[in-house]
């Protein structure tokens, strides 16, 4: 029998049990950052010869040249051409959805001119240049591809480079197909920490990138957040979670899979229901017990829920969505009869999935929005990757002769009170 712990917030203590359950160790390991460290000093020191080492000795791929190590454009369309149609279709119809979705969240260039002729603005460009980190091997996703390198395509990024490691020489073609369909414009067959180092450093082969994007293990992680300021990172995003609010009115198989789909990403993944239904709650366990022999990763599932998961009785669906904000998840899911209501009421969460038929599943593959969404609290202060990653903003100043007389008067007076004379000196200038 799998036990999966039951609150109800009418304990007294339940603030402090969700808290405990909500608690998450994300701080690196000593040991692994110690690691990490001493491989990017020696890839930014010694380029492609350090890559070339550490490919062969965690990896167990051995080449001549960093050159052997990337993949030519035909390879990746023959790996696209070369899937089951229904793939193949699959895979397009997805990478159109995300591409759609994606391209309303372009930001636009303005300006304005004042009465004066000052004229003030915005100029938004693209990068010039991302790094795409895909996981390979067995434990692929080419739906990160499509999730990462779409929102830069549309951005307008004019380069676009992805590293996949191939431990044993293992190759996975649903994601080289991806790296296709996405227009990927080179693609390297390396992974680990030397991978990111390869990608914020640049090497005699591997072109520095400006940013970098997508999942990784503690090591590549550990990586990002090493070479942060040098380039930009997405996230350090941590265990995935999925929080589901349900009246008690949809089949509780349909809530247990919604649940067991979080749990089969790894044993550290969260899924909690919250219901004002006791009896519905019941019934929910009662699926958890009968579905969960039938899952091939039902190991991993059940080891999630034990340790991370929950099934809690709220008052109400109001009460629900102040829980929800608290707990500030990566997804959550909206299983009730008016969901667009109680969207009003959520202010933090990754994903919303509203209605009983927009199960999480769907987000991840081909809805359209992304599915790199923020974990571990912090949807309560930043949001998913999208197009606006990829972007950034310049300041358009313009100031007319007789817009300097009145801001050159008011720059003046700033100046002059934080002791800084030159400002005050150079601003004077322009009022002469």
């Amino acid at each position: 029998m799998l036990n999966i712990k039951r609150y109800s917030t009418s304990q007294p203590d339940f603030k402090a049990r969700l808290t405990d359950l909500l608690a998450f160790e994300g701080a690196q390991d000593d040991a692994i950052d110690n690691v990490v460290a001493g491989i990017l000093r020696d890839v930014k020191t010694r380029g492609d010869a350090a890559v070339l080492e550490y490919t062969k000795r965690f990896d167990k791929l051995d080449a001549a040249s960093a050159t052997e190590l990337e993949l030519s454009q035909s390879r990746l369309k023959q790996a696209l051409d070369d899937l089951p149609a229904e793939q193949r279709d699959a895979l397009k119809k997805a990478a159109e959805r995300v591409r759609v979705y994606h391209e309303k969240q372009l930001m636009q260039s303005w300006s304005h001119t004042e009465a004066d002729g000052t004229m003030l603005g915005q100029q938004v460009t693209a990068l010039d240049r991302v790094g795409l980190y895909v996981p390979g091997g067995k434990a692929a996703y080419p739906s990160s591809v499509l999730m990462n390198a779409i929102p830069a395509k549309v951005a307008g990024v004019k380069e676009l480079i992805m590293v996949v490691p191939t431990p044993g020489g293992v190759v996975n073609e649903l994601v080289l197909a991806a790296a296709a369909v996405c227009d990927v414009d080179r693609v390297f067959t390396i992974g680990g920490a030397q991978a990111v180092g390869a990608l914020a450093y640049g090497t005699q082969t591997v072109p520095q990138v400006d940013k970098i994007v997508g999942p990784g293990n503690a090591y590549v992680a550990a990586a990002k957040r090493r070479v942060f300021g040098v380039v930009g990172i997405d996230m350090v995003a941590g265990p995935s979670e999925i929080l589901i609010i349900c009246d008690g009115q949809t089949d509780p198989d349909w809530i247990a899979m919604d649940l067991f789909s979080q749990a089969e990403h790894d044993e550290l993944a969260q899924s909690i229901l919250l219901s004002p239904d006791v009896a519905f709650i019941d019934a929910v366990q009662a699926s958890i017990e009968k579905l969960l022999p039938q899952m091939p990763r039902q190991e991993i599932i059940r080891t999630a829920l034990e340790a991370r998961g929950a099934l809690i009785q709220v008052k109400d669906l109001d009460e629900a969505a102040e829980i929800a904000n608290y707990i500030s998840p990566e997804h959550l899911e909206l299983s009730i009869e008016d969901p667009v209501a109680l969207t009003k009421k959520i202010k933090h969460a990754g994903a919303i999935f509203m209605g009983r038929q927009t199960c999480e599943a769907l987000g991840d593959y081909c809805a359209g929005p992304n599915h790199v969404l923020p974990t571990s609290r912090t949807a309560r202060f930043s949001s998913p990757l999208g197009v606006y990653d990829f972007q950034k903003r310049s300041s358009l100043i313009m100031v007319s002769k007789a817009g300097a007389q009145v801001l050159g008067k008011i720059s003046m007076v700033l100046a002059e009170g934080e002791g800084l004379q030159a400002h005050a000196r150079s601003a004077e200038y322009r009022t002469l």
